[in-house]
């Protein structure tokens, strides 16, 4: 149960950080309003405050997160934006999910 808590979250806080910069990316590039900002910062304020929530150390926290996040990211990139994944990004976020499996779950001595 703890694993599956741990990767409800960590895609729970992937959201978060891709909303918070898409926003930007919207105001910017594509000439939306700057009111855009306000739930930009909001977003990004609860991604930082959502990865203060695992109990792991906090640098196997991010290394673990960045995992998650490209594969969010890949979704992301089919929902929102319309680009249908190549096998190479799904492989890609496969290996990604692995490192993060490997780093948050395996046995620790300490």
């Amino acid at each position: 149960m703890f694993e599956l808590k741990t990767i409800a979250l960590f895609i729970i806080t992937a959201i978060a950080e891709i909303i918070g910069c898409y926003l930007p990316y919207l105001w910017l590039i594509q000439n939306k309003s700057i009111w855009l900002l306000i739930p930009a910062a909001i977003s990004l304020g609860l991604f930082a405050w959502l990865l203060t929530l695992h109990p792991a150390a906090a640098g196997r926290v991010y290394a673990a997160y960045g995992g998650v996040y490209i594969c969010v990211a890949i979704f992301w990139l089919w929902i929102v934006d319309g680009i249908k994944p190549t096998t190479w990004d799904l492989l890609g976020g496969a290996i990604a999910l692995l490192g993060m499996m490997i780093i948050m779950f395996a046995p620790r001595n300490i």
